[in-house]
């Protein structure tokens, strides 16, 4: 199935919500469900700030959004499986709410809006879900801690909290075109924030300008909501893989490294770049870019449908060795580095993760336990199934907490030569990060944000 290019024109039609609930009752089913069940699922709550009138910052249920499309607080969904019918509830007209909040959306408006078959008030919940023939023999699947004390699953014969969370999780990883189309306009958005922000960069002063240049550029554009908080690092606070201070004085910096991306109708956006900020690398700036562009330009070309995402993993860090023993950094035999591990020193994290309605999406099957330590932090394990889309994130990072353990071990030093290391502590990190979508032969990248050196300094100086 071809996937569509112009997320413009797929945006136009509904989400497809019903496609998801039959998609994860399908998977119910052939883990032994009941093809006679029912799913039920809550939106987020509104909730207020602690000791205070003011609303908390809303973020819709992410399992609630994917079987409904609807952004609306203190709704519900039910889904009969056997009569594939989608029924949305939400919140009724509260007469005193009209004055400061204004009308909210009518089940008339709803039902035309949504990807459903009908739109009852929250008022109806409980009525409806006694009032199915079939329920008294059937099983109602739900997600524990996300039923309201006040409705009741009394009139069904089984209730069961495990498979439905599951289920979800495993059916987010593959993409309708409608999905691809929202993480594509956010990566345009974010893209538009991206070089906004690189053009700002040589007169900026501090970190936080640089994130304001970012966030206005994607509130402009209507992208209110930030996937995740925005990492502005400057110079050694690269290091820091989740640094999110964002206020350090920039100076004589020579790199900073920018990961930030918005979010679109609660599909993210996850995008990485490192940049001179005055548009000039320094020689050992420049030389670790080239190792880890090199890193990412070989991962994404080895992507497509059933590859081994640890296998890519074991390419970056491959990639990774030859160049630090390029520069001296490391010292004695490519393999025998792979297998000590030393690699993790510079690049501890994974190569990246599964993206979609959260940040680092569902599905992955990581293992944060496992010994060994390269891929202890890999959040997806096993193969690449098609229309899924993982961040390509290589980076090669300058951390002393990270490396200094390394110096001290008698096996692990004298495989890093720390006269050359010296030199390049001042890099702080660097991280390249594009999101890609696996095809059936291949893969295309989602994410246009420019990376190589010509384009980024080029764009750089522009703004100066």
């Amino acid at each position: 199935m071809a996937i569509a290019e112009n997320y413009e024109d797929v945006l136009k039609g509904k989400y497809p919500a019903k496609a998801h609930a039959k998609k994860v009752a399908e998977w119910i089913i052939e883990k032994g469900g009941d093809k006679n069940g029912t799913i039920y699922l809550e939106a987020q709550k509104l909730k207020l700030n602690e000791d205070n009138d003011g609303e908390a910052p809303f973020r819709q249920r992410r399992y609630f959004f994917y079987l409904s499309g609807c952004e609306l607080p203190d709704s519900y969904l039910v889904y009969e499986i056997a009569a594939d019918k989608l029924t949305l509830f939400i919140p009724p007209v509260e007469p005193d709410e009209v004055i400061w909040s204004g009308l909210p959306m009518s089940p008339e408006e709803a039902k035309a809006k949504y990807d459903i078959d009908e739109c009852l008030t929250t008022k109806d919940v409980n009525s409806h879900l006694a009032s199915q023939s079939e329920s008294a023999q059937s099983t109602i699947y739900a997600i524990p801690e996300q039923v309201s004390d006040h409705v009741t699953f009394i009139s069904y014969k089984e209730k069961e909290f495990k498979q439905l969370k599951t289920a979800i999780e495993y059916c987010r990883v593959t993409k309708s075109d409608y999905e691809i189309a929202l993480i594509r306009k956010a990566n345009v958005i974010s893209t538009a924030a991206h070089e906004a922000v690189m053009k700002a960069a040589s007169k900026a002063q501090n970190e936080c300008e640089l994130e304001a240049v970012f966030l206005k550029a994607c509130v402009e554009r209507n992208a209110k909501n930030q996937a995740y908080h925005s990492i502005v690092a400057a110079g050694e606070h690269a290091a820091t893989l989740h640094y999110v201070n964002n206020a350090a004085p920039i100076s004589d910096q020579n790199l900073l490294l920018l990961d930030a991306g918005c979010e679109v109708d609660c599909y993210a956006s996850d995008i990485t770049r490192t940049f001179p900020v005055k548009g000039k690398f320094t020689t050992e700036s420049l030389a670790i870019y080239k190792i880890v562009l090199d890193m990412q330009h070989q991962c994404i070309n080895a992507l497509k449908a059933g590859v081994v995402w640890d296998h890519v993993h074991e390419l970056a860090h491959k990639i990774a060795i030859k160049g630090l023993l390029d520069l001296g950094i490391l010292k004695g035999d490519a393999g025998e580095l792979f297998n000590k591990r030393i690699s993790v020193a510079f690049f501890p994290h994974g190569l990246g993760h599964y993206l979609g309605m959260d940040t680092h999406d569902s599905g992955g099957d990581p293992n944060y336990a496992d010994k060994d330590v390269m891929f202890r932090y890999l959040r997806k394990r096993g193969t690449l199934p098609e229309r899924s889309v993982i961040t390509v994130e290589p980076g090669i990072y300058f951390c002393k907490f990270i490396i200094e353990p390394y110096l001290k071990d008698e096996e692990k030093k004298k495989y890093i030569d720390e006269s050359v290391l010296e030199k390049y502590w001042s890099v702080g990190g660097v991280r390249i990060e594009d999101n890609v979508l696996v095809t059936k032969d291949g893969h295309e990248n989602l994410t246009p944000t420019v990376k190589e050196i010509d384009d980024i300094t080029q764009l750089i100086v522009s703004g100066q």
